[in-house]
C-alpha cells in the first residue's frame, strides 16, 4: 500500500469530502467510495451490480494495479498521478442507443477537463469558461480523450447483466519520465496547474450527471439531447484520413465523414464505399 502523502505534489483524495459534495437527494449520484488500491474499479463495480449496487454507485482508485482499455490494454499509473474511476448505470433506453454512452462521457470528461484548465494568459488566474486558455481536449473515436496528437485517457463501457459500468483513467500530474509510451500525455505535461484532482473529479461528474439526465429522459436520442453534435463538435476524427482494425476482417481505409445517429464512425473508403463502423481500433493517419 501507498503512503497517502508520500508524494506531496500529489495530494489523496477524501471520500467523505466528496460524498458531501457530489451526492444529494434526488441526484444521480447515490455513493462515492475512494479506495487506495484496486485491481480493477470497472471489475469491482461489475461484482457490485450483481449484489444490487443501485445506480449512481461511484468508485475511484488512487492505484490500479489491472485496469484494461479497449482491446484488453494495460492501464495502468504511478499512485495519485491521475484519475481512475468507474461509474455503475442503469440507463432505461433502448439497447441500440447504449453504444453513446461511452461518447457521452466522452464528451462529459473532455468539457469538465476543458473548463477546469482555462486560465486568464494575462496572469489573472483561474477563470473558468471566460479563460483565454485551455487544454484542448478533443475526442477519438470512439473513446479516446487526446491533447493535440497524444492520449490523455480513455473510456472503457461494459455491459453487465442490467448494468453498463462504465470506467475513466485520465492522466492528471504524470510526469514526462512516467509516461508509459510517448504518445500520452497529461495534464501536468500539457500545461494545466492541477496538483489537486478532486475539483477536476467533481466537475467531471457533475457534467456527466447534466449530459446523463437529459440523454435518459429523451429515451437516449443523440439528436434531441444535442449529444449528437456535442461529439461531433469535439471529435477529432472527423474529416481525417484513418486507418479502422476491424475485429476479425481486414483494415478499413478511407476518410471520416459523420458520426450516425447510433453513434458509428461513417467512413468513405478508398474504393469510394461508404461504410458505418460500430466498432474497431482506429489509428489517425497523417
Amino acid at each position: 500500500m501507498h503512503k497517502p502523502y508520500g508524494d506531496l505534489g500529489r495530494p489523496p483524495l477524501h471520500e467523505r469530502a466528496l460524498r458531501r459534495a457530489l451526492v444529494r437527494d434526488g441526484g444521480l449520484w447515490r455513493d462515492v467510495g475512494v479506495v487506495a488500491e484496486t485491481g480493477s474499479t470497472n471489475a469491482d463495480l461489475g461484482e457490485a451490480a450483481g449484489r444490487g449496487a443501485p445506480e449512481g454507485t461511484v468508485l475511484v482508485t488512487e492505484s490500479q494495479t489491472a485496469g484494461r482499455g479497449r482491446l484488453g490494454r494495460r492501464w495502468s499509473a504511478p499512485p495519485r498521478s491521475g484519475l481512475m474511476f468507474s461509474v455503475l448505470l442503469r440507463p432505461e433506453v433502448a439497447a441500440d442507443r447504449l453504444g453513446w454512452l461511452p461518447l457521452l462521457t466522452g464528451v462529459a470528461v473532455a468539457t469538465a477537463v476543458r473548463r477546469m484548465t482555462a486560465w486568464s494568459e494575462a496572469g489573472e488566474g483561474f477563470l473558468g469558461e471566460a479563460a483565454d486558455v485551455a487544454v484542448d481536449v478533443r475526442l477519438k473515436w470512439p473513446n479516446d480523450l487526446l491533447a493535440g496528437e497524444r492520449k490523455l485517457g480513455g473510456i472503457l463501457a461494459e455491459k453487465v447483466a442490467d448494468a453498463v459500468i462504465v470506467g475513466c483513467g485520465l492522466n492528471v500530474g504524470l510526469r514526462e519520465e512516467e509516461l508509459p509510451v510517448p504518445t500520452a500525455t497529461s495534464l501536468l505535461i500539457e500545461g494545466a496547474p492541477m496538483s489537486d484532482r478532486a475539483p477536476l473529479l467533481r466537475a467531471i461528474l457533475r457534467e456527466f450527471e447534466t449530459w446523463y439526465r437529459e440523454w435518459t429522459a429523451l429515451g437516449g436520442d443523440p439528436e434531441a439531447s444535442g449529444l449528437r453534435t456535442a461529439y461531433k463538435d469535439l471529435c477529432a476524427t472527423l474529416g481525417r484520413a484513418v486507418r479502422v482494425e476491424l475485429p476479425g476482417g481486414e483494415p478499413l481505409r478511407g476518410t471520416v465523414g459523420d458520426i450516425d445517429g447510433s453513434g458509428r464512425l461513417v467512413v468513405t473508403g478508398e474504393d469510394g464505399a461508404v461504410r458505418a463502423v460500430g466498432a474497431g481500433d482506429v489509428v489517425h493517419v497523417r
